[in-house]
């Protein structure tokens, strides 16, 4: 099983320590994101260090407004680093509105020209900034894999399938309240469909209170094949699959 999304160096316990619950628990692929400059460096230390996990790097759009042109030039440098396997997270987020509307965008545009310039795929974090944020994703050239992360935008669903972005389910898609998460999970082709934990953030259900982490990405999956009426383990490979195609990841050793 894979993890599509985790913040290992946003945890609380040393990456090594959850690698090896995540492994006993048959996850054993991660993609630990960087979120910012620090968080990259430290998400490519983990990288090289820990079997099975690459990386995403990005800046967030809660850091736009500090980020300038020379964050970008190193974000581009580290992103040339083997274990570099897409560019983000990035996106918009209105609903906290950290940082200037207008600075998110300009960051989120530049980060998507740079994984089209890469070749890289797309991590997305969109949240209440659905019109701009398909105003910017309709100008990335197709053969750019876009990953809807931790999705929570319904909205923006018709624009997924027509598209064919990846959407990826993290554990809110298993609370009690969630049933639009899991009617739009439904919608998903199989063959575009991803699950994350956003560790440490959003344990699912059955763990909620506790910091999330990558072996608890096994209950999304539980979830997600309940609601779809799928078999798990066909649908384990089948996430299995899309990762691997997304991320590029047969180049990582982690396919």
């Amino acid at each position: 099983m894979i993890d599509t999304h985790a913040h290992l160096d946003a945890c609380a316990e040393p990456a090594a320590e959850l690698m090896a619950r995540a492994r006993a628990s048959g996850v054993t692929r991660v993609v630990t994101i960087g979120s910012g400059l620090l968080s990259c460096r430290a998400a490519l230390h983990i990288a090289r260090a820990e079997a099975g996990v690459a990386a995403a790097l990005g800046i967030h759009p809660h850091q736009a407004g500090e980020a300038g042109d020379g964050d970008l030039r190193e974000l581009r440098a580290l992103l040339s680093d083997p274990c570099a396997a897409a560019v983000g997270e990035t996106g918009l987020d209105y609903f906290r509105d950290y940082a200037p509307r207008g600075r998110q965008l300009e960051l989120f545009r530049a980060q998507a020209a740079l994984a089209a310039e890469l070749g890289k795929a797309l991590v997305v974090h969109s949240r209440s900034a659905e019109a701009d944020t398909l105003a910017v994703l309709e100008k990335v050239p197709a053969d750019v894999p876009v990953v809807m992360h931790c999705f929570s935008s319904p909205g923006l669903l018709p624009a997924a399938l027509e598209r064919r972005w990846y959407v990826s389910f993290a554990g809110n898609v298993t609370y009690p309240k969630a049933e639009a998460l899991r009617l739009a999970a439904v919608r998903v082709p199989a063959e575009r469909l991803l699950a994350e934990t956003d560790a440490p953030y959003l344990a699912p259900q059955p763990v909620r209170g506790r910091p999330n982490e990558p072996a608890h990405v096994v209950y999304v999956l539980d979830a997600l094949a309940a609601v779809r009426g799928d078999d798990r383990e066909e649908l384990e490979r089948r996430i299995e699959a899309n990762a691997a195609a997304a991320f590029g990841l047969s180049s990582f050793g982690l396919s």
